[in-house]
């Protein structure tokens, strides 16, 4: 988009939440943003899911509250396509006024992980793939959109449909021709297992760009399925007794020649992806914040119900925390299953590639991969709760090599005081609180 055609644009920094905080500015500001005039409190990146300060955080009650400065992310402004009126949306990562990254932001949080992987001459390639469900939010409960032909509300599940996918085209063609102007890299759409529920999947790039277009799609999705009169949600388990809402993430790693380093020239993988997964699986237990970072988000975890319950690994099996794909040799690469639909990415991306970059530089050694269903054997567990979710992410010595102090901290405040907020609320008017905020 020409900024010319654009009254205002919007400069955003992403909180530990994932959602964005910032200002609308005039157009003619634009080209001002990396002359560090565009500022916010640092503790805009440390409010709650509902948009409050955290209570007793330093940052606000320690520091008097100072400003960070924000500097612009190298990917430029996008446009917002779901807008009637022209603008652009620019992301933003944090510094302090030294301009040292402020490590309690989730830009900079990766951006210090795979600043790890270029000292060694190594770029993470990465892809996600996310499920979200369409909804219709107007009553006290979510019940399923209408559907688009019929006019009835939808009452099944259609696995791979292509009949349902062309009953929601003008919505799926409005998200195809909004992410090409984007410059999102979607691929395809897909028909899933819940009552409304779709898939859809980004091809590989860059680790950033990754982090960066799954956050911007999910704002496509929700702001535009607005625009067709339903809502889209990520919410990790939006019915209870349907399928929830994953987010996968796959990834390589290229030296600099461009050689994946994951590919040994076998179907089992390299010495490096073998350590790679063996950081993951020493991470993932009190990672499990991070991958279900909300009360509700632990009602997804349910045996036998595509979610990942334990702590795995396996060669082409999709009942594993940790999937190694099949295909050519050359294309070897991580699938990392754990995460809901309802996470951070950069969090996600950040703690899934800080553990396995752990894991190779310590030489790590997976245990036997599995074999048959992982639900079915006796492993370790992921935490069953978001109470022991926040203790085992505060005092994991692994997860503390792997993560930045302060975002950790930050993170484990804002969980302890959105739990103690959540108790307040009805059981079955929760959905109000995350519906469109993850």
């Amino acid at each position: 988009m020409d900024p010319a055609h654009s009254a205002t644009f919007r400069i955003g920094a992403v909180d530990l939440n994932g959602q964005l905080r910032g200002k609308r500015l005039p157009s003619e500001h634009l080209e001002k943003l990396g002359k560090g005039g565009a500022r916010l409190p640092l503790s805009s990146l440390n409010l709650d899911i509902w948009g409050c300060d955290v209570e007793n955080s330093p940052l606000v009650f320690e520091s008097g509250d100072k400003d960070g400065v924000l500097v612009p992310s190298p990917r430029g402004a996008v446009p917002m396509p779901w807008l009637k009126t022209p603008s652009q949306l620019v992301l933003m990562g944090m510094t302090n006024e030294d301009s040292s990254p402020f490590m309690g932001d989730p830009i900079q949080a990766l951006t210090t992980v795979l600043n790890r992987f270029a000292v060694r001459g190594w770029t993470v390639i990465s892809a996600t793939e996310m499920e979200f469900t369409l909804v219709d939010d107007s009553g006290d409960h979510l019940v399923p959109p209408r559907h688009p032909r019929s006019g009835r509300q939808l009452d099944a599940s259609e696995i791979l449909s292509l009949s349902e996918l062309d009953a929601f085209d003008a919505f799926f063609t409005d998200i195809y021709d909004g992410a090409a102007a984007m410059g999102i890299p979607l691929q395809t759409m897909t028909c899933e297992g819940g009552v409304g529920q779709f898939e859809v999947t980004l091809n590989h790039q860059t680790a950033m760009k990754a982090a960066d277009d799954a956050l911007l799609i999910k704002q496509l999705l929700r702001e535009t399925a607005r625009n067709h009169g339903f809502a889209a949600t990520f919410m990790a388990k939006p019915y209870g007794d349907d399928a929830g809402n994953g987010m996968h993430v796959h990834f390589s790693v290229v030296d600099q020649d461009g050689n994946n380093v994951f590919n040994d020239d076998t179907p089992e993988g390299s010495d490096f992806l073998k350590s790679a997964v063996a950081g993951c699986l020493e991470a993932m237990r009190a990672s499990t914040l991070i991958f279900a970072p909300h009360g509700p988000s632990y009602d997804r975890f349910a045996p036998g119900a595509h979610a990942p319950t334990t702590v795995c690994w396996g060669y082409e099996n999709r009942t594993a925390a940790i999937r190694i794909p099949g295909g050519p040799n050359a294309a070897r690469r991580i699938e990392h299953r754990v995460a809901g639909g309802d996470v951070n990415p950069y969090l996600m991306l950040a703690a899934i590639l800080g553990a396995a970059f752990e894991g190779i530089s310590e030489g790590l050694a997976p245990p036997a991969p599995i074999t048959g269903n992982a639900y079915a054997q006796e492993l370790p567990q992921l935490a069953k709760s978001w109470d022991e979710a926040i203790t085992l992410f505060e005092t994991d010595a692994f997860v503390a090599r792997c993560l930045p102090k302060q975002l950790i901290d930050n993170l484990v405040m804002t969980k302890r005081q959105e739990a103690q907020k959540l108790a307040d609320i009805a059981p079955e008017s929760r959905w109000k609180t995350y519906l469109e905020r993850v």
